[in-house]
């Protein structure tokens, strides 16, 4: 039997069998195919085998159970990780965020790595590639920028 033939033949019993047992199709096709995959580099041996179907399940169960327990151990440490409570941004944080939106890409770039990230100027013009009077032009017209549309967003509220 070929290695098509043998795919043909059990590719979707063994699909079944592994969504079965994972509850997710798309996750039982990915272990079936890997097994298929590995399977394939050790056909010339696999076919020596009484049941080469027998080694390429073991394969798929093998990775399947350790896909679980991969997701089971990220999902333990995301939970550890998460905080007990996170504030919900103040109105000036999301005016801000609003604000700096609208901002052309360059400017909000310096404005946020110069008042955010405090890097200086001479490194945002390295970073850039640019020079130091593009940059400080830059932080220039984004402070106006900005405090022309905080002043917008202030008068809407008022």
């Amino acid at each position: 039997m070929s290695f098509e033939e043998f795919y043909a033949a059990h590719f979707q019993s063994l699909t079944i069998q592994l969504y079965a047992y994972t509850r997710d199709l798309a996750g039982a096709q990915d272990v079936v195919q890997e097994a298929f995959c590995r399977a394939l580099a050790r056909w010339q041996r696999l076919t020596d085998y009484d049941d080469p179907s027998a080694w390429v399940r073991r394969v798929a169960w093998n990775l399947a159970t350790s896909r679980w327990r991969r997701t089971r151990t990220a999902a333990l440490f995301a939970r550890q990780q998460r905080p007990e409570h996170v504030a919900e941004p103040s109105p000036d944080r999301v005016a801000l965020a609003r604000a700096l939106a609208t901002l052309k890409p360059d400017h909000r770039r310096a404005v946020i790595l110069h008042y955010l990230a405090d890097l200086p100027i001479a490194e945002i013009a390295r970073q850039e590639n640019v020079s130091d009077n593009t940059v400080k032009s830059w932080l220039h017209r984004g402070r106006a920028a900005l405090a022309a549309q905080l002043r917008e967003e202030e008068q809407d509220r008022a």
